[in-house]
């Protein structure tokens, strides 16, 4: 069965209209004949979604009852049992009253594409997973409901629903997105003008980066190489040299020029040896381009103007940035130079830089012997001069000049024959040697115009000639190879030098390490596959790039690695002398995926570990403090059932009351360690609502006598964004503990107030304290502080009362109270856009 498609409306901010966009798009289908269903829309009392409903079909709703409250949600299985073509799905990232089929909402729509259901949903930027610290560092709130960025970058369609600040603003005004009561709030909170102008600029950012994505997917399926200048994306050329953080910098005030910019430092590493870089300056220059927001490349190349260009026209770069060479006049006879080269082919679509910078002009010093693996253009140079060079000469000899000498013959000759060894390499020498030889023999060595030498030392002196003229050829080849040897080491050190900082460094993300290898090796894909043994298939362990190789054999270049594991990379074929570097990138990809390994085991043996401590201490507390509540409730059933003893009714009702006062207490108990063992297990899923303190403080106190607390929470206080229960559970651990520290006559004062975007709740008492060395320790489960008794709890009540407080992305801490004692600092999100005076809005609101 096919997957079914999913599309999602994405909005900068509740009320720009997603869910009124979603529904108008299904009217439209339903028009065409689409079999289309509302699985799950919240039109939150809006008139005008509420009338987009009608003409849609609707599937029933699942209730679920929670902590006394019936809750609806979507029924994934009558959606399924429907099985329309499209289903409409509001609020992605919600998560589902505890009891239903899956935690988030998101989750429900995947079991839909899987059965080949086509979904539309909505979106808002903030709820993104990745953005939430950008969200909470703009608008102050921290949001509960969450999605992560991978459903959403998955989806085949994504429709931004956009408006500007101005025009949102005036339809919440209106009334349009919420009640008159609450339009106030909104608009002086989470609704100011430079809030939305933020979430606008997160969602538009994150949708160009989106669309980048799928154009660099769609040029490398068709194979585009001409660039499409549709973001300004600058690549900065480095050498190495000190003036590469000019460029940077001049390359990053470009990028701000144009909304979106991108920019991108490329070093090329020359096996040719031409370029000299230190390595020191390059960390440099990495961390400078990556602190102004680009990112940094390392490239091995042959020849730097093309790969720099290659590299370029890759990335659909729109401009390239170099610095004027620092060559000294004399030394552009050895060529026009990198940036002369890359603006004489860069073609009409791409621009070049050249920046001035400090060093321009100062000398680079002299260049080395040319590699033997030459270019093309010198291969035919050194032929020309090795075989045309020496006709040339023998025409300037006998026509133009007068008799110079055979002597001097010889040496022009031989100055030929030693140009076509440094510009060719041996063949074009060797054939230089020969043509000279012939030539002298024929026009210069008497009798002339025939091959025959009369005098005898002619002939010694043209063999010594041929002699000299090999061995040059001979010891000119051999310099370069050597030359070319060392350059490819030192190219090849460069890399690994590379490779073993980004280890120290601590990128140990396999997808890091294999895009690491694309770039270097200019290659399309890289996977790294494994399998169980001979006979297993392949499995792709990781990979980056489009169409990665599910197999060795299919792959253009693979390195083994041990027996069952392979680094397959495709998009052409690599000389063997590349392979040593590509050997020490496979053993690091190994590295890499066995740590990812260890540490996922790791995590889990701690994980299996705290989980068996929390079991031998809950053995122990079942041993005694589970038992000695049961112990006094037993012995009161006992005394009231005996016939022995007629109890009065003052010795009845006291011993009632101890079974009650057991009960609660072993109540208590039961709960703090099953909330405990749901903390551990990660399972608590809070039910994020506003509301006010002073309606939950209040019930926490129950457990405690009456005169024992003194409660000071004002009226004004903002909203939270909490778990109402939750709450609950936590303000009476820490209360409970409280009142059994504190001396006789001691009340306990539980106070509250505002900060900024959250609220503080503080339990202080007056007993004898903790020190701060023990401050953190009493946090732990089954920790008791000094000389409690055993009878006093299994000391999970503080350690139950943070996890809730984490749970709800609020904090706890333990302080000194003044003048003596401990105070407890429970910190909680206010609600958005909380206003002191009016009720808010809801924690997650969509249009």
């Amino acid at each position: 069965m096919a997957r079914g498609k999913l599309r999602i409306y994405l909005g900068a901010a509740p009320g720009v209209g997603k869910t009124y966009a979603m529904l108008s798009e299904a009217h439209r289908r339903v028009e065409r004949g689409t079999d289309c269903v509302v699985a799950f829309v919240e039109h939150h009392n809006r008139p005008r979604t509420e009338v987009m409903l009608h003409g849609l079909e609707e599937t029933p709703r699942r209730e679920l009852e929670y902590r006394g409250t019936v809750f609806t949600e979507m029924d994934v299985d009558a959606v399924l049992a429907r099985h329309p073509e499209v289903a409409l799905v509001d609020e992605l990232p919600h998560t589902n009253i505890p009891g239903s089929r899956n935690t988030k909402r998101w989750q429900d729509v995947e079991e839909l594409l899987a059965a080949g259901i086509d979904v539309i949903t909505t979106v808002n930027i903030q709820h993104l997973e990745s953005l939430g610290d950008v969200v909470e560092s703009i608008t102050g709130v921290r949001q509960q409901e969450t999605v992560p960025d991978e459903v959403v970058r998955r989806a085949d369609q994504i429709e931004l629903v956009d408006m500007s600040p101005q025009a949102l603003r005036r339809r919440m005004a209106h009334g349009n997105i919420y009640k008159p009561d609450k339009v106030d709030a909104a608009l002086s909170n989470y609704f100011r003008p430079g809030n939305l102008t933020a979430l606008r600029e997160l969602a538009l950012l994150w949708v160009a980066d989106r669309v980048d994505e799928y154009l660099t997917e769609y040029r490398s399926e068709h194979r585009v190489s001409k660039i499409w200048g549709s973001r300004e994306r600058i690549v900065v050329g480095l050498t190495g040299g000190p003036e590469g953080r000019t460029l940077i910098r001049r390359a990053a005030r470009l990028a701000e020029k144009g909304a979106g910019g991108e920019v991108l430092a490329v070093y090329i590493a020359r096996s040719d040896g031409l370029t000299s870089a230190s390595p020191k300056e390059l960390a440099v220059q990495r961390t400078l381009v990556e602190d102004l927001g680009g990112t940094f490349h390392h490239v091995i190349g042959e020849d730097v103007p093309t790969a720099l260009l290659d590299f370029a026209r890759g990335v659909n770069a729109t401009q390239i940035v170099l610095g004027v060479s620092r060559r000294k006049g004399w030394q552009y006879v050895f060529g026009p130079g990198v940036g002369a080269t890359v603006a004489r082919e860069s073609g009409p679509d791409l621009d070049v830089h050249l920046i001035t910078h400090a060093e321009a002009g100062k000398g680079r010093g002299l260049p080395v012997a040319r590699s033997a693996r030459l270019g093309r253009s010198r291969v035919i140079w050194g032929w020309l001069v090795g075989v045309g060079g020496p006709a040339l000469l023998t025409l300037l000899l006998t026509s133009v000049t007068p008799s110079v000498g055979l002597a001097n013959d010889m040496l022009l000759f031989l100055t030929l024959t030693v140009a076509s060894a440094l510009l060719g390499g041996l063949y074009p020498a060797l054939a230089s040697a020969v043509v000279g030889s012939l030539l002298l023999n024929w026009f210069f060595t008497p009798p002339v115009h025939t091959l025959t030498i009369a005098d005898p030392k002619n002939i010694v002196a043209i063999a010594i000639f041929v002699g000299v003229a090999v061995s040059v050829a001979s010891v000119v080849d051999l310099a370069a190879r050597r030359t070319h040897q060392a350059a490819r080491l030192r190219a090849e050190s460069e890399i690994l030098s590379v490779l073993a900082g980004s280890v120290l460094r601590g990128e140990t993300s396999l997808e890091a390490l294999l895009e690491r290898v694309r770039e270097t090796f200019g290659m399309e894909s890289v996977a790294l596959l494994e399998r169980v043994s001979d006979v297993d298939p392949w499995t792709c362990a990781g990979s980056v790039g489009p169409r990665p190789c599910q197999s060795p054999e299919n792959a253009d270049v693979d390195m083994p690695v041990g027996d069952h594991m392979a680094l397959a990379l495709s998009g052409r074929v690599l000389p063997a002398e590349d392979r040593r570097v590509l050997a020490a990138f496979a053993a690091q990809a190994a590295v890499v995926l066995d740590r990812q390994r260890l540490q996922s085991q790791a995590d889990q043996s701690r994980a299996l570990a705290e989980g068996n401590r929390i079991r031998t201490a809950l053995l122990a507390a079942v041993s005694h403090d589970l038992r000695t509540p049961l112990a006094g409730i037993k012995a009161a059933v006992s005394s009231l059932r005996s016939e022995d003893v007629a109890w009065s009714e003052e010795d009845q009702a006291e011993l009632l009351e101890g079974i009650e006062e057991g009960a609660d207490r072993l109540d208590n108990l039961v709960g703090n360690l099953l909330d405990m063992s749901r903390l551990q297990t990660g399972t608590v899923t809070p039910l994020i609502r506003e509301i006010d303190l002073d309606e939950v403080v209040p019930m926490a106190l129950g457990g405690v006598p009456e005169d024992s607390v003194e409660l000071d929470i004002p009226e004004t206080l903002p909203m939270v964004a909490v778990d109402p229960g939750l709450l609950e559970r936590s303000v009476a651990n820490l209360v409970e503990n409280a009142v059994q520290y504190s001396p006789a006559g001691e009340r306990v004062l539980v106070s509250a107030s505002a900060m900024a975007d959250r609220v503080e709740v503080r339990v202080v008492d007056r007993g004898p304290g903790v020190p701060d060395a023990a401050k953190d320790r009493i946090f732990e489960p089954f920790q008791r502080y000094g000389d409690a008794p055993r009878g006093s709890g299994v000391g999970l009540g503080l350690a139950v009362a943070r996890g809730i407080a984490e749970a709800m992305h609020g904090t706890l801490t333990a302080e000194d109270t003044p003048g003596g004692g401990l105070t407890m600092a429970l910190t909680l999100p206010a609600a958005p856009g909380a206003h002191p005076t009016r009720p808010d809005l809801p924690a997650t609101a969509t249009s």
